[in-house]
């Protein structure tokens, strides 16, 4: 298969060999031969099926090739599932799982799950099971072992009353202060969507980086009291994910189905946390959109942390309940760059605007259950679809605009084909440089192009509307064909971005009042071939829906080719639209790149 020229799609990626039919959660930690061991729940057929298990497989050569998949449980035993690995000092290697203990085949649910009162989906109940290797993954102890896990009121509001305890992990426990920390959800029931209502817990160990008898190793179940994290609104708060910070406090995320992640702060090694807070971008700003799907933190060896999410979310309690839908759109994964900043409380993170990092070409398809690796100063992330996991390198030029981003201030000059800039205001024709084309284009083949460039382009404008009259026109390419490009007014008091290559049409709008009628605003518009994303930046944030709609980006048509129809563009006139400075780029930008831009044009005219 050729490669497709964009590192970020997902067909670039290597696949980790899972042996059966299903691949979830594959969780890698180095060894102390510097190779890579990869966890993966697998099994014959879909998620939850009978003879669920987990397996290791390994690779010395970063995830381009991997070895035979080494059996950690037999798909003939009791369902085990959810593996979670972190390497001890003496290169031990331990692996948590849910296992089914008891063999249970059935539990009671709720009839808005299944009508028959019970499910027989058994893969999140029994015991938290460990096994280790001091062999980097190449065998598995025989013995498993238990860890006992302190019951809390949602236990015993369970159907069972405790007797049978709900709960399940994701991510890679971290080592933080000299204690191992594990993320987990107890579920309280199961209904609609499955897990329909659930909280964040942690098990902690003191002992078990130093400690070589598995019966000697101590658990404590946190938070401390009856009850764990929780959303503010709604009753779903799991996929418990968690880093530590410099001066000792631990940060946490969780997810909600309530269009927002939450986010919680520990002082006191997670035996109390702050309250049901959803997750902001700064402390009391804006907060950060996702769906009901894995956002997974992570801190890196330079101090920053990396934060995966999806960046959309349907908000203001228009969920309605624990829908299955709200498990959709994990496509593309947006990253995100977390700064440690003073307060009084402690350290608290500032987020970046987000970049993404990997896409499907389907809107369909999800990728989810990451896992980051940091080797040699590359950075990799590996995902699954469920079916396929996969590794990729995320590109060293996303990683470096993603951790510059909170002090850059200098404009991109690579890719700039147009230029104006004028104080009193732009006005009239002037002459368009021709854009890139999307598709290469076989005239023997009249119905499509035949070959994705993946292609795209920026468009970047600072200019004051004074009027908010919809239909207004700012910019516009179009030849007498309609082909070419606009950016007008909205009838929201937005900016609306149109396209046209003779055979398919896009546009896509800025957020709902996002024009500030008289104010001189900074707007990037970048048309991103890649994904076929059209997002905005204005005033250096990233339009994200807000409250108004689940998507601040949306999806262009594949096919389109060009939009080269026209060498003019023609700037308003209107005294109601003052424009003063334009640029193309013949690439889409970075969001890091629009942000700083927009911090350039700030310290210029300051």
């Amino acid at each position: 298969m050729s490669q497709i020229p964009d590192a970020r799609n997902i067909l670039n990626g290597f696949d980790i060999p899972a042996g059966e039919g299903y691949a979830d959660q594959p969780y890698v930690v180095i060894t102390k031969d510097g190779d890579w061991l990869c966890v993966i729940t697998t099994g014959a057929g879909e998620e939850g099926q009978s003879g669920q298990h987990i397996i290791s497989t390994i690779s010395s050569d970063k995830g381009r090739s991997w070895s035979l998949p080494v059996k950690i449980e037999s798909p003939e035993g009791p369902e085990a599932s959810w593996a979670l690995p972190v390497i001890v000092p003496s290169g031990r290697i331990y692996v948590f799982y849910n296992y089914n203990k008891e063999n249970i085949r059935k539990v009671v649910c709720d009839t808005n799950f299944r009508k028959e009162g019970y499910t027989t989906r058994v893969d999140s109940l029994g015991v938290m099971a460990y096994k280790y290797s001091d062999d980097s993954g190449k065998s598995w102890s025989e013995q498993r072992w238990e860890i006992p896990i302190r019951k809390m009121k949602c236990d015993y509001e369970n159907p069972y009353k405790g007797q049978i305890q709900f709960f399940w992990g994701v991510g890679k426990p971290i080592v933080h202060d000299g204690a191992v920390y594990i993320g987990f959800a107890k579920i309280e029931r199961f209904g609609k969507g499955f897990m329909y209502k659930s909280q964040g817990c942690f098990l902690k160990s003191k002992n078990i980086l130093t400690e070589t008898e598995p019966d000697k190793i101590t658990w404590q179940t946190l938070p401390d009291g009856d009850c764990g994290l929780k959303s503010p609104v709604g009753p779903v708060s799991d996929e418990a994910n968690l880093a530590g910070l410099s001066d000792g406090s631990l940060y946490c995320t969780y997810r909600t189905i309530d269009g927002h992640p939450c986010h919680a702060y520990s002082r006191d090694g997670g035996h109390t946390w702050t309250g049901p807070e959803f997750m902001t971008y700064t402390p009391g700003g804006r907060k950060i959109k996702h769906p009901r799907a894995a956002n997974f933190v992570w801190r890196c060896s330079n101090g920053k942390l990396l934060y995966w999410f999806h960046n959309h979310g349907i908000t203001g309690g228009r969920w309605a309940g624990p829908r299955p839908d709200a498990y959709r759109d994990r496509n593309p994964v947006w990253l995100s760059a977390g700064t440690e900043k003073d307060s009084p409380e402690g350290k608290v993170i500032h987020w970046s605007q987000p970049e993404i990092v990997i896409y499907d070409d389907d809107p369909l398809v999800r990728m989810s259950y990451p896992s980051l690796i940091e080797d040699s100063g590359s950075f990799y992330l590996t995902e699954t679809q469920k079916k396929t996991a996969r590794v990729h390198k995320i590109p060293d030029y996303i990683i470096e605009k993603l951790f510059s981003q909170d002090t850059v201030n200098q404009q991109a000059k690579d890719g700039v084909i147009l230029e104006l800039e004028d104080s009193r205001g732009l006005r009239g024709t002037f002459d368009m440089p021709p854009l890139p084309e999307f598709g290469e284009y076989n005239f023997s083949q009249l119905m499509y192009p035949t070959k994705d460039t993946r292609a795209g382009f920026t468009v970047e404008f600072t200019a004051a509307v004074n009027s908010l009259q919809p239909g207004q026109i700012l910019l516009d390419t179009r030849s007498k064909a309609q082909i070419g490009l606009t950016v007008s007014v909205g009838e929201q008091a937005n900016y609306v971005f149109r396209m046209f290559d003779g055979r398919n049409a896009a546009y896509w709008s800025s957020d709902p009042n996002t024009i500030q009628q008289g104010k001189q605003q900074h707007v990037v518009i970048i048309v991103d071939g890649g994904p076929k994303i059209i997002s905005y930046i204005i005033d250096g944030r990233l339009n994200d829906g807000g409250e108004d709609r689940q998507f601040g980006w949306g999806r262009f048509n594949k096919y389109f080719y060009s939009l080269n129809h026209s060498d003019k563009l023609n700037i308003s006139e209107s005294s109601d639209l003052k424009l003063t400075l334009l640029r193309f780029y013949n690439r889409h930008l970075l969001t890091g790149e629009a942000v700083g831009n927009y911090r350039s044009e700030q310290k210029r005219m300051s």
